[in-house]
């Protein structure tokens, strides 16, 4: 057993109250909690001025892009063997912010799955990886060269199967255009609701789950009538302007439809608004879903251009607090929040009895300043300190 001494305890939920928190591990699962030494005999571990949390969760990465200014020129050049490297130094890099667990909703040729295999086989290469492989797309459409095109219903069905039959965790479908594809414009629909539908039922018989990229208005609507479990971006752009209506949110929040928020760039003002318009008015909107009563996560979409770096899930964290949302629900975003909106909350997010043993300690208090979060002091996967 081993036991973890820290200044700060930040359960997954809300800060706790403790004069000397100590948290007891055992088989890397979390024993006890305790406001006080451990019992005798367990090695202590001392984290000094430290605030320990629950290991983060990314909800939405991809390990297979690079974050250079040509995404999708270095990808078409790389063979496999290069981009397994890359994926390969993507995920030590994520677990090295303090990412326990991340979610890959889109590689190549379904590399993630083998990447997968390997982190939680040696817990100190990178995260425990929920992957999706090619993202269903359609031809032509946002992401089309990762492979995942189709057109029709028929076509859909297979693509899912084929996506179960691989083993992959999440069925991820690209819904609307997107920004980094070009020829495809966010705003626009990829599907109709039929083939929408038809994902759906799919999906669900083989036991997965639906995510869909969502910018479009649109789009957002669209997903959550077919029943898709999750939405990414959750932007609700037109072709001039942004439209959140209080009835769709009232309809994802009916059908409790899980948000992935995907927030901040590396490096100064990556969570300001700026000067643009519609820009502020995305950021408006993205502050009615924060708290609409839906499962939310803030997440890093990493890989995607020079200001995703993979590792810079805590950046979100800072522009969802320069969104106006309190620092303690932003960190559920990226801790319990984001374990709900994976799937996982039974399992990880959280700082209590039972839980996996992932977890970070931060050098300061992300409670009252978020920026702490990229201090890191000691990350442990499955109750083994990895960095």
């Amino acid at each position: 057993m081993l036991a973890l001494r820290t200044r700060r305890l930040f359960d997954g939920v809300h800060p706790v109250p403790m004069a000397r928190p100590t948290v007891v591990l055992s088989g890397g699962v979390i024993e006890a909690v305790l406001d006080g030494p451990p019992p005798s005999g367990v090695e202590l571990v001392d984290l000094g001025d430290t605030t320990l949390l629950p290991g983060l969760v990314d909800a939405h990465v991809h390990l297979a892009f690079d974050a250079s200014p040509d995404t999708m020129g270095s990808l078409a050049v790389a063979d496999d063997d290069t981009l397994l490297t890359r994926m390969r130094s993507a995920a030590t890099a994520t677990l090295d912010a303090g990412v326990t667990t991340a979610r890959d909703l889109g590689d190549r040729g379904y590399l993630g799955l083998r990447v997968r295999a390997e982190t939680a086989d040696t817990p100190h290469r990178g995260p425990r990886l929920l992957v999706a492989g090619p993202p269903i797309t359609s031809y032509g459409g946002h992401c089309w060269f990762l492979g995942g095109e189709v057109d029709g219903v028929d076509a859909i069905r297979a693509a899912v199967r084929q996506r179960a039959e691989r083993g992959v965790d999440v069925v991820k479908v690209v819904v609307t255009g997107g920004q980094l594809t070009p020829g495809s414009l966010p705003h626009e629909m990829q599907f109709g609701p039929v083939e929408l539908a038809a994902i759906v039922r799919e999906a669900h018989r083989y036991g997965l789950p639906v995510t869909g990229h969502c910018h479009a208005a649109d789009g957002i609507a669209a997903a959550v009538t077919a029943g898709f479990d999750g939405i990414e971006h959750c932007t609700f752009v037109t072709a001039d302007g942004v439209r959140a209506e209080p009835p769709l949110l009232a309809r994802m929040a009916a059908a409790g439809t899980r948000i992935t928020l995907t927030l901040g760039t590396a490096g100064p003002g990556g969570g300001g608004g700026g000067g643009d318009p519609r820009r502020a008015a995305v950021h408006a909107a993205l502050r009615r879903v924060a708290g609409c009563g839906v499962p939310v996560a803030c997440a890093s979409d990493a890989g995607c251009g020079p200001g995703k770096p993979h590792g810079s899930l805590a950046y979100g964290v800072e522009a969802m607090v320069g969104l106006g949302v309190p620092p303690t629900a932003a960190l559920r975003a990226v801790t319990s929040g984001a374990a709900q909106v994976c799937g996982l909350a039974d399992r990880i997010g959280r700082i209590a009895p039972g839980y996996d043993a992932d977890l970070l300690a931060v050098h300061g208090d992300p409670t009252v300043e978020p920026g702490a979060l990229r201090r890191v002091a000691a990350v442990l996967r499955a109750g083994r300190r990895v960095r």
